[in-house]
């Protein structure tokens, strides 16, 4: 199945920590990747910068389940 162009996908991000999950931040709609810095951007302008790495993705449920670094 194909997205249809202007159709909007928001996630749920996710932090995991010692095996517990805990929600970040929600409606997503930009995950960008520097180096060890992930900048995420909301729907209403919101930004948050962490360093973390993306542990899954799963499009399905539109979230997002980061490991913090450090």
């Amino acid at each position: 199945m194909v997205a249809k162009e202007g159709k909007m996908c928001l996630a749920k991000v996710y932090l995991s920590t010692n095996g517990q999950r805990e929600l970040l931040v929600e409606e997503v709609t930009s995950l960008k990747i520097e180096g060890k810095m992930l900048h995420l951007r909301t729907l209403f302008g919101e930004q948050k910068e962490i360093a973390a790495a993306v542990r899954e993705v799963d499009f399905q449920n539109s979230t997002i389940t980061l490991d913090k670094l450090g």
